[in-house]
């Protein structure tokens, strides 16, 4: 079985890699590997005890050939009393984390700039209908005397989101730009 999950540090990936281990005390091997950065300028990968180059570098290159960067995986496996030779070991394990990935889905790290908007009721049916269209969510809300939206919205694209509340407001709505956020947005396979 394979483990796998976005990472932004190596003290992330090892404290992962360590939760797997303890959670199966019992298992035979336990095949780390990682990747980090948008260049792999961190890249591990162990065999955990398998014959030398039959586990942790077929896992390594099945998540490079995928084109995925600040991930960790773990495969875990138990003996079940067939010897797979180097050839099965390689498929299996390469094998894991292609599924693995595969049922987790892929996610693209994003800078979300997050916009804070006070609408007036009158305006709030325009706006919301504004963010539908535009696929932006509503992350927060809180209604008093008006209502305070917050919205994440793609670093690059804050400044044109702002101007169109604007313009759609009649510049009732000022945007208040924010905090930057990384933010993980699932990618459509």
């Amino acid at each position: 079985m394979c483990a796998v999950a976005p990472v932004a540090s190596e003290d992330e990936a090892k404290a992962f890699i360590a939760r797997i281990q303890t959670a199966h005390p019992k298992a035979n091997h336990h095949v780390p590997v990682y990747l980090l950065g948008d260049d792999d300028h961190i890249q591990r990968a162990s065999d955990a005890g398998e014959p030398a180059g039959t586990a942790g570098v077929p896992m390594l290159h099945t998540l490079q050939e995928m084109g995925l960067h600040d991930v960790v995986a773990v495969t875990t496996r138990y003996f079940g009393g067939i010897k797979l030779g180097a050839g099965g070991l390689i498929r299996a394990y390469a094998g894991s984390i292609t599924a693995a990935v595969q049922q987790a889905g892929i996610s693209q790290r994003r800078m979300m700039r997050q916009l804070t908007l006070s609408v007036p009721y009158a305006l709030l049916d325009r706006v919301t209908h504004f963010l539908a269209e535009q696929s932006l969510a509503i992350s927060a809300s809180d209604y008093q005397v008006v209502v305070t939206l917050k919205v994440n919205v793609p670093a690059g694209e804050a400044a044109a989101v702002s101007r169109s509340i604007l313009d759609l407001t009649a510049g009732k709505v000022t945007p208040q730009s924010g905090h930057l956020i990384p933010s993980l947005i699932p990618v459509t396979q």
